[in-house]
Parts: structure tokens; C-alpha cells; sequence
């Protein structure tokens, strides 16, 4: 029948589905918890009622949904209710709405309704079940009536389990009474209640009740147990970062999101859907990274935080407003609060409670017991969207406050004069870059000329500032202070170079341009001659190969009014980037007088006209640079750059002996190397983890860029370590992405690099098309640099299809090369190479092999003296010499090539060292290829195994680790995991 009261009737059903229709969460580093709530459940002599707390954003609904989920598992009837805001004015609803879900749950699931009176309301197709009486007795407050009532619903609807979310908005009453009924200790019936409750104690004695009340009438009557949501940890936001971005996170990424978040469940996850949105998360090799170019987001309007300060009002906006911008100067802030925004100092005040009740503000204790030092975000990922709503004039004025607020403290100002007390930054305020910020925000509303002096200050103190904390920002601010025009020329230079740092090559181009343009009197010649070259090379770091041709002709330099020291230098670069090996040498022979003038001009013209030679076959310029001292008077970031360049061309060759005597004899730490060539270096040391972590850091950074002609080498390195990890897939993918374009330099190394991939995967044809095509554009373009890898690479190819006869043109190449650059790795490859061709049994081959395995040794690379100790292993040396080669390729973490080597040493009858640990890197190595996406069929070709072979250790493996389907094995590598289950 119609109560008349479709208001109540509204009101009771409107909080039920909220909750159980919200999206659904994944609930991260709660085990302990968790642990807790199936203690509860377990047993029977406990409490009858949960209650969990944590403040905003902890993660409580998600708790609830997964303590609803094992209740169920156990044959409870749950029911899910929600408390909103303004219930706590009602009284007795929050236990008229358990009622009335109760018995609808429990009709619903078809057990039978004690109740002969029952009136039923309709909306969207949903009941709820209520009687006249009990409205009645909501209406009088009449709580008896309600527990009685509540009682007998749950006895009728047992196992039942009422899960209340967000108590904390509602009304004492209900509380009231569903403290009753947990003192009652109903068979089979448990309460499960989440309310807010921040951890601090500041705030008004009303609101702070208000907020506690759930706690206070809940566990008071001593059948409530308790779980607190505390924040997560390090480890705990590190594997939610690995189930968002199904990758391994980069230790700086959990890092940071540790720092905005302060491990707040809600705020990390918020962080991290931003980031998302805007692409900042980057995948390398299965590790996740912040890319080069992420900024803190700003959080929208429908964020749960953000709302909550929305419905806040005034003053907490404006006050929160204020001191996103002004916290950090402790007391004095609401000072500054005041005079800046127009409140009075009371209604800041009343701001400032009012944001530490609500949980977004925290106030900092003060010494001995008295009052607070200051007040600090909760969340910095909060402040930071604050004060991303504020408008430039709005975050001007409170910024120059700040500044003449600590400019007046460190000028020990006279107290009586100064119009506030002198501010000093609290102890949790980062000091080294809130004044700068302060400064670059305040702009022309302080002085200029003290602005300007310390912004520069602050920004030369942070070079090279690999955090780009501000040293950028600082450099731009200053510059826009600045009005004589030679003082924003040197301005424009260091923001120039301070981009190139940070790795903004675009906006360091464009200012390069911007001062070659018309440059003044002020840069000498030098400062010229760098700015041009960086300008060349901020066009082939964007890969804008069409402006970097252009920048090889006459008439674009002679645009510019730059001297000729400046110019030719920086066109040869251009020339060398576009690999245009013989117009370097003929510019630089024209041009000798113009740029032999200084022993800095011909820096880069000497090693431009080395590494040309060196593209066509002659390594002999570059051995004469290298004997030659470096001019005692230069600079020292100009010996390191001329240093790290001939560095590369040695590591590119692969002379490690040579690279490391040059950095020996130049007093250069091989970690001092741009990270290009340091990854070069460490590849050739054998040190693939090292190397392996610098190139994951460089693909998220977008820092790969390498000059030709090394300037596919990077990739083609990372895919071989890949490969040789057994990760085919990855590499391939790793080179298709270098690929493709026509005007950019050549690509022999990707070439050999996936012909590798090629034949790992079985597909012999395909490796031997791509290799002719290298050497084909290789001849072409009249480049002899790499093409003795594409050489040998194909004569290997050619043997292993009994194609001998194709080989030996290879082979003809190769002993052509070797005697022309002497080249310790060509002769080598040529080697191997030779005597694959020619077969293992004969004399010639039996004395190449033992040559090569000598010239290895003295090379000191350990994967390339592992693989000429398998070749040369059997006929030509003895079958001992694969335990050796087993143990390097352990050294590099070649998991394949260890694989492949234990099949031969069981075939040559050794014994296989550590049958534990192989066993491991089997199954290890099985769960790396089926992450990779490969079939059966296709693993089977990879490891050289029959596919019924695979399929047996495949089963095996899911057998051992617990795990039941090849979609698991991938969320556990590709999350960092063991391929283990707890009770394994």
C-alpha cells in the first residue's frame, strides 16, 4: 500500500547502491590487513563488528568491496549501504535503511518474510521493505524500536553481513544503534563500517567529534574490533605502480610518486591516471619511467580531493589558495594570507581549522608543547593543484610577499621597521628552490636587478641539475627581467646551454638561432662557434634530418653574420650528422686556414675530418689525433667534450682497450661519459645489467641520440643484449621503431642487429635479404664503417644454408677490410667467419680458430670471447672451452646463449655445472619467451627443442610455481615477481 511518504521512502533507498555500483578498485598493499579481517571472520567468540578507518583517500571503499567479496566466498548475504553527506542530520536513517536492505536483500534471495504488514516502494525497478510502524518510529526517535527490528532481520537473513561505508556521515543514532546490535552477537552476522578519520588531532573540538563519533560510539561498547588504513609504504606503491603500468618500476618513478602522494592510496592512484593520460609513463624493456618532459598534473575539479575543498567554501579556498603558495613560512604565512587575499586574520584562521578537520592541511608541531610552526599540505599532489588554479597575478602577489618576506629576514631588517615579523622557511620547506620559484613567480613586482642576480645564482648552483628542479625555469625568468640588450644575450646563452642540459633540445635550438641571428659583440668567436655547433645537433637530436642538409650548404651559413672560425666548424658538423663523409673532407680542405687558426677552433674540424676518414675505411687520422696531446689551455668542459667524442668513435669500433686508454690518459672516470657512450662501454665490459638499466633510462628519457656514424648503434646494441636474453620480440620491436626514416643516416648496425633477430627465430631467408641490402646502401653511399658486421653476419648466414659458395665473397670482403683499417674486431669476425665457411675439420680452419680465440683474450670483451670459445670449442681446441664460454655468457646474462651452450656441452658428454641454478634459468628463460608473446612453435625454434619438448616444461612450470596459464606467468614477469607462490 502507499505510506504517503515517498520522501522517507526516497531516503531510505537513495544510499544502497552508490557504493556497490562504483567502480571497482584493486586492492594493493593491504595483506596485513586483510589478514586481519579473516582473523575477524574466523572467529567465532570475537566482536560481531568490524570497524575500519583511514583518512581521505586511503583506500577504504576498496576494503569494504574486497571484505564484501570474502564474505561472500563464505555464504553471507552482504548488504552494501552508503552514508552521504547530510545524513548525520537525520537521525535514525542510516538503521532504516539496514532494515529495510536487510529484508530486501533477503526477499530477494527468496527466504521467507516474517512480517504479514509490508509496504513497498517502488523506484527503477527496486524495492525496499519497510512497515508503517517502523517509519513511525524513525519519525519519534524511537531507537529500541529500530534495533528490535534490525534484529530480526538479520536473525532471519543469517550468515548476513552489513558492510557500511563512509559512517562518518552518518547520524549518532543509527550508530547508536548499530552498537547495540554488535553487543548482541548475532550467530553468522558481522558488520563491517568505514568512516574517515585523519590522523592528525588539530582542528575545532566540534568538527573533530563530529568526525570521531563512529570511533567513539563503535568501539566503546567493546564488541567492535579495528583496522586502521595507514599510508602505503615504498614497496606497496612500487607493485601499485607495476599493476598500473603491468612493468617494473623505476625506482626514481615510485620515488616521486611517493613524494606527491606521501603514500596516499587515492592520491597515487589519481597521480598516476594523469600521468597516464598524458603519456608520462614510459615502457622500456618491461620497466616503467617518468618521461623527460613530466610535470606534476593538475588534478581536475571532479577529483575527490579537489571536491572535498570545493564544498569547503569560503575561507577555506581562499586560504588553501594562499597558502599553497605561502606555507613554507611557517606563522608568518597567515600573516601574508591575510594581506594578500583581502580575509581578516580571524577568517584565515577559520580556514585554516577548517582544512585540517577536512584532512587536507596538517599543522607542524611546535617545540616544547606550544603552538604550531606552520601548516603543510597533507598531499603535495593537493598543494600543487591548489596552487595551479591561481592565476599569474594572484601567484605574483603572494610570491613577491614571500620574497620581501625573506629578503627583509636575511637582511636582518629592523624588526620596529619591518611591516611584519622577518620570515624564516620552516625545516620541512625545500630551501634550496622555494626563494627561486618565489622570485621567477614574483616577476616585475620586486626588484629587478636582486631578482635577476638571484635567480642566476640558484640556477648555476643546480647544474647540471638532472632533476630539472628549476635550474631551466630559474635561467628563463631571469632572462625575461633582463632589458640591456648584451646582458640578455649572455642570458640567452646560458638558457641555451641549460636547456641542452636538461635534454629540451627543441627549445635549445630555437635559442641557439635566436642569438646567431644577430649576435652582438659580447660572445666571442668560441661562445659562437658552440652555439652554432649546438644548434646542428639539436636538429639531428629531433631527427629533423631535411634542416640538418640544409645546414650543410654555404648559403645557409651565410645568412648569419658569424665569423668564419664559427661557421665552418659548425657546417662540417652539419655535414658529418647528414653523413656526408667526402664534402667534410672537402670543405675542410678548402677551408684549413680558416679553422687551424686556435687550438679551440680546429677541435671539432680534427675530429670531423677523423671520423669521416674513418666512415670510408681509414682509421689512420684518427690514431694521429689521438697522439696528439690536447692543448694544455683549453677548457675543461671543452677537454671533456672533445674527450667523450673520440671516446665514442673508439667504443663504436669496438676498441674497448683504446677507449679506455684514452680516458685513462685524458684523467676521465668512464662514468663521466654521456650516456650513449657509456652504454657502449658497458656493453663491451660485459656489464649487460649496467648497461641494460642505462638504456631503459634512456628510451623513457628520450636521450638515445648518438652522432653518426654510431648513430644506430645504441639500438642494435640494446637488441643484441635483448636477444641474447631471449627477448626476440622486444628487439624487434626496439628496431622497428629506429627504422624508417629515408633522409636519416644509414642503417647498417639495425641491419645486423635484425638479422639476428631473424635467425634466432628461424628464418635464415629473411636475415640473408636484409643483409645484402645493407651492404647494397652501404656501397651506394660509399660507407665502409660496420659494413665488416654485415659482411660477416652473411657469410654465417650463407654457411648455415649450405650456401659456401655465396659465402666467399663475404669472406673476400672481410680479409679486404682488415688489412685496411687493422682493426682487431674486423680480423676477428673475419676469423670466425672463415672458418665457419670452410668447416671446422680442416687444418685452416683448426689455425683461425686458435688465432681468434688468442686475439679474443687480448680484446678483453667477455661475450665476444664467449662466442669465439663456442666456435672454437670441438675440432679446433678442447670441449673444455665451452665451460668457459658457459661462464661468460653467465657474466652478461646471456640466458640464451647459456641455454644453447649447456645442449652442446651435454652433446660433447661435460657435465653442466649447477644443475640447480640451470634448472632455474630454464624455467626463467621459458617465462621470458612466453612473455614475449611466442607460440609453442616458435619457442621450440628459438631454443632449438622439438614442441613437445616445450610443452613439457611448460607444464612443469605451472606445476612448480602454482601458476595456471601463460596470462599469469606474463603479469609476473612483466611486474617484476617470482615465478613463485607463497607456500612454494
Amino acid at each position: 500500500m502507499d505510506s504517503g511518504r515517498p520522501a522517507e521512502a526516497e531516503a531510505v533507498r537513495g544510499a544502497t547502491a552508490t557504493w556497490a555500483d562504483g567502480a571497482r578498485g584493486h586492492l594493493v598493499g593491504r595483506e596485513r590487513e586483510l589478514g586481519e579481517f579473516e582473523h575477524f571472520l574466523d572467529d567465532p567468540d570475537g566482536p560481531g563488528m568490524l570497524f575500519v578507518h583511514g583518512e581521505r583517500g586511503a583506500g577504504r571503499s576498496v576494503f569494504a568491496r574486497a571484505a564484501a567479496e570474502r564474505l561472500r566466498a563464505r555464504d553471507h548475504m552482504v548488504v552494501p549501504l552508503v552514508c552521504v553527506r547530510g545524513d548525520q542530520d537525520r537521525p535514525l536513517l542510516l538503521a532504516l535503511r539496514a532494515v529495510a536492505a536487510v529484508r530486501e536483500h533477503r526477499s530477494l534471495a527468496g527466504r521467507a518474510d516474517p512480517d504479514a504488514e509490508v509496504l513497498r516502494v517502488a523506484e527503477g525497478g527496486e524495492r525496499a521493505v519497510l512497515t508503517d510502524a517502523l517509519l513511525s518510529a524513525a519519525e519519534a526517535g524511537e531507537r529500541a524500536a529500530l534495533a528490535d527490528a534490525l534484529l530480526s532481520a538479520l536473525a532471519q537473513a543469517a550468515p548476513v553481513a552489513v558492510v557500511v561505508d563512509d559512517a562518518q556521515y552518518a547520524d549518532a543514532a543509527s550508530l547508536n544503534v548499530l552498537g547495540y546490535i554488535a553487543t548482541q552477537r548475532l550467530p553468522e552476522t558481522r558488520l563491517v563500517i568505514t568512516s574517515v578519520r585523519h590522523t592528525s588531532e588539530a582542528g575545532d573540538s566540534v568538527s573533530r567529534r563530529r568526525r570521531d563519533q563512529a570511533v567513539g560510539l563503535l568501539t566503546e561498547v567493546g564488541a567492535a574490533q579495528k583496522i586502521i588504513l595507514s599510508r602505503l609504504p615504498r614497496p606497496q606503491l612500487a607493485e601499485m605502480v607495476a599493476r598500473r603500468s603491468q612493468a617494473v618500476p623505476d625506482p626514481a618513478l615510485v620515488e616521486r610518486v611517493l613524494g606527491l602522494t606521501r603514500g596516499v592510496p587515492a592520491a597515487a592512484d589519481a597521480l598516476l591516471t594523469e600521468w597516464s593520460r598524458r603519456d608520462m609513463v614510459r615502457i622500456a624493456d618491461g620497466h616503467a619511467f617518468l618521461a623527460a618532459s613530466a610535470r606534476v598534473p593538475v588534478l581536475p575539479d571532479e577529483d575527490r580531493f579537489i571536491r572535498a575543498l570545493h564544498e569547503l567554501g569560503e575561507p577555506c579556498w581562499t586560504t588553501a589558495a594562499a597558502l599553497s603558495v605561502l606555507w613554507p613560512l611557517g606563522r608568518t604565512a597567515m600573516t601574508l594570507a591575510a594581506e594578500t587575499t583581502g580575509l581578516s586574520g580571524p577568517e584565515v584562521a577559520d580556514g585554516v581549522r577548517g582544512l585540517i578537520a577536512a584532512g587536507l592541511l596538517d599543522a607542524l608541531p611546535g617545540e616544547d608543547g606550544g603552538g604550531p610552526r606552520g601548516w603543510t599540505f597533507r598531499s603535495p599532489l593537493v598543494e600543487h593543484a591548489v596552487r595551479g588554479r591561481l592565476g599569474p597575478l594572484e601567484r605574483g602577489r603572494m610570491s613577491a610577499a614571500a620574497v620581501e618576506a625573506l629578503w627583509a629576514a636575511r637582511d636582518d631588517a629592523d624588526a620596529a621597521a619591518a611591516p611584519h615579523r622577518p620570515a624564516l622557511l620552516v625545516e620541512e620547506a625545500d630551501a634550496e628552490t622555494y626563494l627561486p620559484d618565489r622570485i621567477a613567480d614574483a616577476g616585475v613586482l620586486i626588484d629587478r636587478d636582486r631578482a635577476v642576480a638571484e635567480l642566476t645564482a640558484a640556477a648555476e648552483a643546480l647544474h647540471p641539475d638532472p632533476e630539472d628542479r628549476g635550474m631551466l625555469r630559474w635561467f628563463r625568468a631571469a632572462l625575461r627581467l633582463i632589458e640591456e640588450p648584451a646582458a640578455r644575450e649572455l642570458a640567452l646563452l646560458r638558457c641555451v646551454k641549460a636547456a641542452w642540459v636538461v635534454g629540451e633540445h627543441p627549445t635549445a635550438g630555437r635559442a641557439a638561432e635566436a642569438i646567431l641571428r644577430d649576435p652582438s659583440d659580447v660572445l666571442p668567436g668560441q661562445e659562437l662557434q658552440e652555439v652554432a655547433s649546438l644548434q646542428v645537433v639539436a636538429a639531428a637530436a629531433g631527427n629533423d634530418w631535411t634542416q640538418l642538409s640544409r645546414m650543410g650548404s654555404a648559403e645557409w651559413w651565410d645568412r648569419l653574420p658569424l665569423p668564419p672560425e664559427a661557421a665552418v666548424p659548425a657546417r662540417a658538423l652539419a655535414l658529418c650528422l647528414a653523413e656526408q663523409w667526402q664534402e667534410v673532407l672537402d670543405l675542410l680542405s678548402r677551408t684549413e686556414a680558416v679553422w687551424r687558426t686556435n687550438p679551440h677552433a680546429r677541435l671539432i674540424p680534427e675530429l670531423a675530418q677523423a671520423v669521416a676518414h674513418m666512415a670510408q675505411g681509414r682509421t689512420d687520422v684518427l690514431a694521429r689525433n689521438l697522439d696528439v696531446p690536447p692543448e694544455p689551455s683549453l677548457p675543461p668542459e671543452t677537454l671533456y667534450s672533445i674527450t667523450a667524442g673520440y671516446a665514442l668513435q673508439l667504443l663504436g669500433a669496438a676498441d674497448l682497450s683504446g677507449a679506455m686508454a684514452l680516458l685513462t690518459d685524458r684523467g676521465m672516470p668512464p662514468e663521466a661519459l654521456p650516456p650513449g657512450t657509456r652504454f657502449l662501454l658497458l656493453q663491451l665490459q660485459g656489464r649487460w645489467d649496467d648497461a641494460l638499466a642505462l638504456a631503459r633510462f634512456m628510451v623513457a628519457k628520450d636521450q638515445t641520440f648518438t652522432a653518426p656514424p654510431q648513430h644506430h648503434l645504441f639500438a642494435a646494441g640494446m637488441a643484441a643484449i635483448l636477444v641474447a636474453r631471449g627477448k626476440p620480440v622486444g628487439a624487434a620491436r626496439l628496431i622497428a621503431g629506429e627504422r624508417g626514416n629515408r633522409n636519416g643516416p644509414l642503417e647498417v648496425f639495425l641491419d645486423v642487429a635484425d638479422a639476428e633477430v631473424l635467425r634466432t627465430m628461424g628464418r635464415p631467408d629473411a636475415a640473408d635479404h636484409t643483409l645484402r641490402r645493407g651492404l647494397r646502401e652501404a656501397d651506394a653511399r660509399g660507407y665502409v664503417f660496420g659494413t665488416d658486421e654485415l659482411a660477416a653476419a652473411l657469410a654465417m648466414v650463407r654457411a648455415e644454408m649450405g650456401r659456401a659458395d655465396a659465402a666467399a665473397t663475404c669472406l673476400w670482403r672481410l680479409d679486404e677490410l682488415a688489412g685496411r683499417t687493422g682493426s682487431g674486431r674486423t680480423r676477428l669476425l673475419y676469423l670466425l667467419a672463415s672458418a665457419r665457411v670452410r668447416g671446422q675439420g680442416s687444418d685452416a680452419a683448426r689455425k683461425m680458430l686458435h688465432e681468434a680465440v688468442d686475439l679474443a683474450r687480448s680484446r678483453g670483451q667477455p661475450f665476444e670471447t664467449a662466442v669465439t670459445l663456442s666456435a672454437a670449442a670441438g675440432d679446433a681446441g678442447p670441449p673444455e672451452l665451452l665451460h668457459e664460454a658457459y661462464e661468460l655468457y653467465g657474466e652478461t646474462g646471456s640466458v640464451l646463449r647459456r641455454f644453447h651452450t649447456r645442449a652442446a656441452m651435454r652433446e660433447a658428454g661435460l657435465t653442466v655445472p649447477r644443475r640447480k641454478q640451470a634448472t632455474a634459468e630454464n624455467e626463467q628463460l621459458l617465462a621470458t619467451l612466453i612473455t614475449e608473446g611466442l607460440t609453442n612453435r616458435q619457442i621450440a625454434t628459438v631454443l632449438r627443442l622439438s614442441e613437445d619438448a616445450v610443452a613439457n616444461r611448460l607444464s612443469r612450470l605451472f606445476a612448480r610455481t602454482g601458476l595456471r596459464s601463460r596470462t599469469e606467468v606474463v603479469s609476473a614477469m612483466l611486474t617484476g615477481n617470482p615465478l613463485t607462490t607463497p607456500d612454494r
